[in-house]
């Protein structure tokens, strides 16, 4: 599994479980907006009180390299706000976690 980093921009709805808007700068310098429920990007604790705008981090999967990485977020339906959910990023974006042998 890899961690992209993003940046949470606001608190878009403060029900349960909380929806944020965080946007991602891909390797293009084109930026996405994506709006979601809060844990969705590791921020259980997103909320009123968050100083934001804050790094956040979103679960994705490589599926491909050369140079740059791109990553799906489909396996976890989130898209950015036109339905794109396929990114080119830049390898140190990502954050490599758990169960490879590149991951701890």
């Amino acid at each position: 599994m890899i961690l992209l980093r993003c940046r949470a921009t606001r608190l878009v709805d403060e029900g349960f479980p909380g929806w944020v808007e965080v946007v991602l700068r891909d390797a293009h310098g084109r930026v996405w907006t994506i709006v979601d429920k809060g844990p969705v990007f590791g921020g259980a604790g997103l909320g009123p009180e968050t100083g934001f705008p804050v790094e956040v981090t979103l679960e994705g999967t490589p599926t491909g390299v050369a140079g740059l990485v791109r990553v799906s977020t489909d396996p976890h339906h989130v898209a950015a706000e036109d339905g794109t959910d396929e990114f080119e990023v830049f390898p140190e974006q990502l954050l490599i976690v758990g169960g490879g042998p590149q991951g701890s």
